[in-house]
């Protein structure tokens, strides 16, 4: 299994993005981060919605030739 196919977990994400834990169970309360799967009790991510999520936070200033 490669590292692309492999779920994040919540404090993988948290790590990544540089935001407390309690930040991303906030937003997914609110339906603002990253989509999440629920595997048992567990938040897990897919690392494209993620890197999708990312681009999609982008100011227009922010992205390449906007």
């Amino acid at each position: 299994m490669t590292n692309e196919r492999r779920l994040a977990d919540v404090v993988e994400l948290a790590t990544y993005l540089g935001v407390p834990v309690t930040t991303l169970y906030a937003w997914r309360y609110k339906r603002k981060g990253p989509p999440a799967l629920r595997v048992g009790r567990h938040l897990r991510y897919r690392w494209t919605d993620i890197d999708r999520w990312v681009a999609d936070q982008l100011q227009p200033s922010d992205r390449p030739n906007g």
